[in-house]
Order: structure tokens, then C-alpha cells, then sequence
């Protein structure tokens, strides 16, 4: 894949590629709780692959760069039983995979060409194959300062305007996403940001024969971010509207947010909050919901029946770190004294968006299935960072208002056998109410991809269909 990122939690590591989010802060996990055992969830049936364009198409052992291969890499999946592929159509590059009226198409990289129609081939092979064909976009991503490529780059003022401002250092520093050398985040709040999105949707929406389209990234980079004027001038709008708080206009900014910070494990994180903090979880919440609305309204005003969903990180308790709230909106954090939310701010359950979506995706990216399979955690109910707690707090929270699909990373977390992975499918197919998605197909075909060094459709198939 073309990042991976280290990530510890309790005595849990996980390695998470660059798709899928990738940060969880230090926790001491969640004391017992004594109530009844959730009953799972009515089991599905749906398989989805993830196909990351970066990795599959331009990657150096990637191989949809040729549809040959494409086409026999799909008999395969079939054969396992893949019921739909999740096809990345924007990439972090802010470019596209398909000729679009709003950014760059992204033909080459690394020295490596996709195929001309490589979009509507997918698809095509797909529906061949009686499989369903969903798209995805990384939604507030423009490009690689890595290598200085993508749109915010192309697009001088836009980068200057729209680029998240980040604290890059436990001083406090201030700066541009890009001189992190990270992926370029855009400010989420930015209504240009959002415009050109929305754009892109209906353009997507509009030119494939598509059976969903799943936001992904749709968040900020992280808690350090975005620290710019516009935000501070819309917090200080929101404070007022929201609160009657006309004396946030008075605030020190950021330090009224976070008063101090700290780096964990390459993080940079809140060591001391300030008075403000809470409700900054609860504005950049809100902002994410809001844009979610938009963006459903932009796919169902051009094709109604195409299913609008997100992917999002498994780990709740932690997941306000990137602004994100996909709980119900009947969930109430603040008032929840089972899981002890306590950043939570009076009145933060009303920036759930899971009712927004028609399916949600979660990122069960853990070694750990079983509750009882870890002493720490054999007498928990919830536990964000294994399948079964994790599974159990997605219910709670979501209270089985939207099908859940769990997913598993076939690459970047170090299972000990293609048995462990197997297992792992079966128990989230039968726990789920949606099914389950599979990142990614290029850790299938590509051993250099996965930890086991081997191919792994046989193991896909044996979780699938046992």
C-alpha cells in the first residue's frame, strides 16, 4: 500500500494502511459493565472488496493496470464469494480515475498507466459477474506533499484558501498540512472544499452505472487540525448561535481549545485542554454532519436508488479525534454512563449522522476476535479494539438503525495464519446486519502486500463460505 501507519492500543498492535484511518490515543480500556449479552445482529451476506487505486493500479505489484489481469483477478473473487467491489474513483491526489469536468485525471504514476476506461471496465467486469459495483472517494484529500502532486498543488490560491492548519509540534507551532509531508487534508469547514466535493458526486453519480457510492476520509486529518482563521471565526459563530456565548469572541485562540500538547507515538495530541475544548468536538462534529446531509442530497438528487454510505474507523471512543460522529443521533455520548465518553460536550448525540446514510462501514482492523481471548479483556462488553467488543459498541451506538458492514484488513494487520483470517470473516458475516468489506483485494493477489507472504483467496473463500 503507499502509507502505513503504526498504532497501539492497550496491549493491541495493529498496523493500518493508508486507506483506512489509522489512529487511536492511549486508553485504559473499559471497566465491566454488568448487563445482558447484546444478541448479534441479524447476519449478512454482502462481500465487499476494496480496490485502492493507488495500490492496485499504480502500485509496483500492483496489477489493474491490465485488464487481463483484472478480469481473471475478478473470476477469483467471485469464486470466493465477493458479492460487490468498492472501486476507488478519487484518490489522494485530489485526481480522478475517469475523465472528470472538475480535476485532473490521474493516467499515470509511478510509471505505470491505467487503462483508458478503467472505471467503466470495473464496473462492467463486475455486472459480468453478478457482482455489485460501489464507488469511493477520499473525500477532503487533494494531494501527496510527499511528492508535491495533486490538486491543491495545481490550484495555487485553492491550496492557500482551503489547506488544513495544523499544530506540528508539542510547542504549539502552527503550520500548513504540507510541510508535515502528509496527505493534504482540506478544511472540512471550507465551503469551496465542500462545492468541489459535492461537485464531483453528482458527477460520479451521474456517470456510472453505480449501486452505491461510499464517502471515505470524509473527516479531518486529525485532532491537531484545523486550527485556520475561517475555523476560529466559525467556532466563535457557532459558540454564539448555539450557546448565546458572545464571549468566545474573546477567546485566546487555540489555547482556549488546547492549552498545551504532546507527541505520542508521532502524534501530536492535547496534553492540557482548555475551557473550549468539548465544544470544539462538538462544532467540528457538527461540521462533518452537515456536509454528510449535502452529500447524500447530491447523490439521491441524480439517481435516488443508489445506496449512499461511509467508511469509517471502529474505534468510537476515540474517533471525535478526526471530527466524526457516525452514531445514531438518538445516541447520547454525554449522558452514557456505560461507556464513559467523557469529552463528550451536553447536546454532542445531535451531530450523529448514521441516519444520513444508507450503510456504514466500520474498520475492524484487529488481530483480537474474541473478548475472551485476551485476559484484559475477557470480563469487558465493549472494547474498541477487538471484533467482538468493537461489534458490540457499533450496535449500541448505532442501535441497528443502519446496516453495519464490519470490516477486516487482509494486509496490514499481523494475523499468525490464514486460518486467524478465516475465522475473522466468519465471525464478523455473522454478526453483521450488512456483511462484511475486505481491504483490500491487492493484499489477495500480491504477497508482498500481507504479512503471511502468501496469496490469500483461499482463506477468503473458507471465511466466505463456511
Amino acid at each position: 500500500m503507499k502509507k502505513v501507519f503504526c498504532c497501539a492500543a492497550l496491549v493491541l498492535m495493529v498496523l493500518f494502511s493508508c486507506k483506512k484511518d489509522r489512529r487511536e490515543p492511549p486508553t485504559v480500556g473499559t471497566p465491566p459493565i454488568e448487563e445482558e449479552p447484546i444478541e448479534p445482529t441479524q447476519p449478512g451476506r454482502e462481500v465487499l472488496t476494496w480496490v485502492d487505486a493507488q495500490s492496485n493500479v499504480f502500485g509496483t505489484y500492483g496489477k489493474f493496470s491490465s485488464k487481463t489481469e483484472i478480469s481473471s483477478i475478478l473470476d477469483r473473487l467471485k469464486d470466493c464469494g465477493v458479492t460487490g467491489l468498492v472501486i476507488d474513483v478519487k484518490l489522494g491526489t485530489g485526481y480522478t480515475m475517469y475523465n472528470s469536468a472538475y480535476t485532473t485525471e490521474q493516467k499515470s504514476m509511478g510509471g505505470k498507466n491505467k487503462p483508458d476506461d478503467y472505471v467503466e471496465f470495473l464496473i462492467a467486469e463486475a455486472k459480468k459477474r453478478q457482482m455489485k459495483a460501489y464507488v469511493s472517494l477520499m473525500t477532503f484529500v487533494d494531494g501527496e506533499a510527499s511528492i508535491a502532486t495533486g490538486y491543491a498543488f495545481d490550484n495555487p490560491e485553492y491550496k492557500e484558501k482551503n489547506e488544513s492548519i495544523v499544530v506540528k509540534d508539542a510547542s504549539g507551532t502552527l503550520g500548513r498540512i504540507s510541510s508535515m509531508g502528509h496527505s493534504v487534508f482540506m478544511n472540512p469547514a471550507q465551503p469551496e472544499v465542500q462545492q468541489r466535493v459535492l461537485n464531483l458526486i453528482k458527477e460520479i453519480t451521474e456517470k456510472f452505472e453505480i449501486d452505491g457510492l461510499i464517502l471515505d476520509f470524509c473527516r479531518y486529518s486529525d485532532i491537531n487540525s484545523d486550527f485556520s482563521d475561517f475555523s476560529k471565526n466559525q467556532f466563535i459563530k457557532f459558540m454564539k448561535d448555539k450557546f448565546n456565548d458572545a464571549s468566545a469572541a474573546n477567546m485566546n485562540f487555540p489555547r482556549d481549545i488546547v492549552n498545551t500538547w504532546t507527541v505520542s507515538s508521532g502524534q501530536v495530541v492535547p496534553s492540557v485542554t482548555g475551557k473550549y475544548f468539548k465544544q470544539w468536538l462538538y462544532y467540528r462534529a457538527s461540521v462533518i454532519q452537515d456536509f454528510v446531509k449535502k452529500a447524500r442530497v447530491a447523490v439521491k438528487s441524480v439517481k435516488p436508488d443508489v445506496a449512499f454510505g461511509s467508511y469509517v474507523g471502529a474505534w468510537y471512543g476515540s474517533y471525535h479525534y478526526v471530527g466524526v460522529n457516525w452514531a445514531s443521533k438518538d445516541y447520547d455520548p454525554f449522558q452514557d454512563y456505560n461507556l464513559r465518553m467523557d469529552w463528550a460536550y451536553p447536546g454532542y448525540g445531535e451531530t450523529g449522522y448514521l441516519e444520513e446514510v444508507d450503510l456504514l462501514m466500520t474498520g475492524n482492523y484487529f488481530t483480537q476476535i474474541m473478548l475472551n481471548e485476551n485476559p484484559l479483556t475477557a470480563g469487558m462488553k465493549y472494547h474498541w479494539w477487538s471484533m467482538e467488543g468493537s461489534l458490540n459498541g457499533i450496535d449500541y451506538i448505532t442501535k441497528n438503525r443502519r446496516p453495519i458492514y464490519g470490516s477486516i484488513d487482509l494486509g496490514n494487520v499481523p494475523y499468525a495464519s490464514k486460518a486467524e483470517i478465516s475465522r475473522a470473516i466468519q465471525y464478523i458475516l455473522s454478526r453483521t446486519s450488512g456483511g462484511i468489506m475486505l481491504f483490500d483485494v491487492v493484499h489477495m493477489y500480491g504477497p508482498q502486500y500481507n504479512y503471511l507472504k502468501e496469496e490469500l483467496f483461499d482463506a477468503v473463500k473458507t471465511g466466505v463460505q463456511n
